[in-house]
């Protein structure tokens, strides 16, 4: 069985944080906090009717209406 080693172990030295760049994740989604809202049953249907007009979940939906009027 082949030995695989390290030649030198660099998690000892310290860190220089001026040579530090941002992290750029590009495939990552922007964070979400859940909410709690309360909605007639009429305008939860109507709003389900126009989510599957348009082909996407209802909570989507939702989401990109509050997005589009914010």
């Amino acid at each position: 069985m082949k030995k695989l080693y390290v030649k030198e172990d660099k998690s000892h030295r310290p860190t220089d944080v001026a040579r530090a760049r941002p992290a750029v994740f590009p495939n990552l989604k922007p964070s979400s906090t859940s909410i709690a809202l309360r909605l007639p049953d009429s305008v939860l249907a109507r709003i389900k009717v126009q989510a599957h007009k348009r082909g996407v979940p209802y909570q989507s939906y939702i989401k990109t209406v509050l997005a589009d009027h914010a």
